[in-house]
């Protein structure tokens, strides 16, 4: 039999998991929010984790393993104090992210989804950003670093294994652990929602075109 949590561990996810399921008119829409909440505990989806989901929604283990196994923000094995995401995409790799790629995979000694031995790095090539507007980007435990240079990237790296603060180029003040992360994922606030910018000038650019001449979208023509 799998290993469980202890008493105190599972009472709380549980009482968190009802506040959740909660918000939801069918409970099993609650399951995605609630793997999050696994990884809050466990920095992964844990057998132990699949097995709480499955009982509190009445769905089969293997339901909650097909959804975990579907979406690539849930890890299937123990994730690193922080996600270190390069966008490896087309517009990101043409403006340096192939090179920053590669100089955190020499650096670190790692590849994609894999952890750095003490636990602190895990490295994660990705798709995209969603950032092109500051390409080349990184994410660090989903904040943005806009306009990386491999020193920059390399840097973000030290301070994390120094034990120092990261400072993201948007959002919140500082980035804060991957467990922390993910309980905001489940849906549980932080307080760090009104931190910062949440878009720069780049992305702002076209707004304030359009509020400059007058643009607005077209009004729907009535049928």
């Amino acid at each position: 039999m799998k290993e469980g949590y202890p008493p105190e561990v599972e009472e709380r996810l549980r009482a968190d998991s009802r506040e959740i399921v909660a918000r939801y008119p069918v409970a099993r829409s609650a399951l995605m929010p609630m793997l999050h909440l696994v990884q809050s505990v466990d920095g992964f989806v844990s057998p132990r984790g699949i097995a709480l989901c499955a009982d509190v929604l009445g769905l089969t283990r293997a339901e909650v393993s097909a959804v975990a196994t579907f979406y690539s923000q849930y890890r299937r094995h123990p994730n690193g104090e922080y996600n270190v995401g390069v966008c490896t995409n087309a517009l990101c790799a043409v403006m340096g992210g192939d090179e920053i790629w590669e100089a955190l995979t020499s650096a670190l000694g790692v590849g994609s989804d894999e952890t750095t031995p003490d636990g602190k790095i895990t490295l994660e090539a990705l798709e995209c950003n969603a950032g092109c507007d500051y390409a080349p980007v990184i994410m660090v435990n989903w904040e943005f670093f806009d306009n990386q240079t491999p020193t920059s990237a390399l840097q973000i790296v030290e301070d994390i294994r120094a034990g120092r603060d990261l400072h993201p180029t948007r959002g919140a003040d500082k980035v804060h652990a991957f467990k922390e992360t993910e309980r905001v994922l489940a849906g549980f606030e932080d307080g760090h929602a009104d931190e910062g910018p949440g878009a720069g000038c780049a992305s702002l650019r076209g707004l304030e075109i359009a509020r400059e001449r007058g643009w607005s979208a077209p009004k729907e023509v009535a049928k």
